[in-house]
């Protein structure tokens, strides 16, 4: 146990708090990640991806860790935790340099992205990741790694992510509580897509849909690099008020309803059946129809695909998306989610399950369990491969700033339109 690496992925969802614990070598990178413990806890304290209440959010992460503590049978003393919100904004930008010797090194691609993360922001935001998509020397393009390379411009492309300082702190200082200190925040649609898509998926031009619990996360990739990300405040959560309201019945009822007979095609149920439902605590149980249950999911389903169709057509992305959509997370287990979703967006559409590795159990290999294996997957990479931390030599090697001490600095402005 010495010679390897204890990591941990967690994620601080709306609905559920999940921990999964795993061993990495990093001395022997190519060793493949065992997974040892997994904790999950129903989450209270957070609404539409961000920290409501700091009290019972510190409880729910606590109980999800203790529950993984418990199973792996080792300490936990640091994490990798994803983070989502409609406080998330991203945007493509792009930096240039002089090469300084004869050849490209380190220094030299650091400060290329130093140049292209120097945009005018509000003072209220942070940086979250600084993502190169290309690189180009010269006149030369397409390039992943310049290093070593000769020349006497260097450009670099790269999506940048940011959030709100005040809601990454809250975040960051609800798992601090618990005694965990915080290694890297990962926005959350990119831990989906490590753990979720192939390498051949991002290289074609993938759309990830993460349906979450407040939020459901688009990320975007093509030719191996993330090229956007988007949030919209409507997840599985939406699904499940609907329901309640609808029926006239309690959340928790409504939560049973939508995951033991929810589906969002109507013409797929049988009309004639019928379910009991429990209405409101002193009313008697009574039955309702199938059909309606359908009706209700299936408005806000093609809801959240027709916002999906938009962004889409908005950002001018039909062009890039050659591999199809990709739907994750615990909303996409909904029956018809796909047939709807590939009739809305006219492209084809699959759900997203991760892909297995390291003794993934069944219960594991579930579309509610993307994103904390996504976050484990990320955490092994950084323990495995630290001497990447300064080379910036993998795309998906980001540049994050530090977490809360080191805010950057930011120019009090509003934002230019960037996208």
């Amino acid at each position: 146990m010495k010679e390897k690496s204890i990591v941990v992925g967690l994620d601080v969802g709306t609905t559920k708090v999940c921990t999964i614990v795993g061993i990495s070598d990093p001395k022997n990178p190519q060793t493949e990640l065992e997974i040892i413990g997994i904790g999950t806890h129903p989450s209270h304290g957070l609404k539409k991806g961000s920290v409501v209440n700091i009290d019972k959010t510190i409880k729910s992460i606590h109980n999800s860790l203790e529950e993984a503590r418990l199973m792996a049978g080792v300490s936990i003393d640091r994490a990798t935790i994803g983070i989502a919100g409609s406080h998330i904004y991203s945007f493509n930008s792009s930096g240039v340099v002089a090469i300084k010797g004869d050849e490209i090194s380190d220094d030299d691609v650091e400060r290329v992205l130093e140049a292209a993360k120097a945009v005018v922001m509000p003072s209220d935001r942070e940086i979250i990741h600084v993502i190169p998509q290309e690189y180009k020397v010269d006149n030369t393009g397409g390039i992943k790694n310049p290093v070593g390379m000769c020349g006497k411009r260097l450009e670099v492309h790269v999506h940048v992510v940011t959030g709100a300082i005040s809601l990454i702190q809250n975040l960051v200082k609800c798992v601090e509580q618990t005694g965990i200190h915080v290694d890297n925040i990962t926005l959350q649609p990119i831990a989906s897509s490590e753990s979720v898509l192939s390498i051949e998926e991002k290289e074609m031009g993938t759309l990830l849909v993460d349906v979450g619990g407040g939020t459901t996360d688009l990320a975007l990739w093509k030719d191996g690099s993330l090229v956007h990300t988007h949030v919209i405040p409507v997840g599985g959560n939406h699904f499940t008020n609907d329901l309640a309201v609808a029926l006239k019945i309690s959340h928790g009822e409504a939560e049973r309803i939508k995951v033991h007979h929810g589906n969002v095609l109507s013409e797929q149920v049988n009309q004639s059946a019928h379910i009991t439902v429990q209405g409101i605590a002193g009313t008697k149980p009574r039955e309702i129809e199938l059909s309606n249950v359908a009706k209700v999911l299936g408005a806000r389903a093609e809801e959240l695909f027709e916002l999906i169709s938009s962004i889409i057509d908005e950002k001018d992305l039909s062009k890039e998306i050659n591999g199809g959509v990709v739907v994750t997370g615990g909303g996409a287990m909904i029956n018809g989610m796909a047939e709807l979703g590939e009739y809305i967006l006219e492209r084809p559409l699959k759900i997203g399950y991760p892909i297995p590795f390291g003794g993934m159990t069944n219960i594991m290999q579930n579309p509610k369990f993307s994103t904390v294996l996504g976050l484990l997957l990320e955490a092994s990479k950084r323990e495995g491969a630290p001497y990447l931390q300064n080379t910036n030599t993998n795309e998906e090697n980001y540049l994050d700033n530090d977490l809360v001490g080191k805010l950057s600095h930011s120019i009090k402005s509003v934002f230019k339109e960037i996208f």
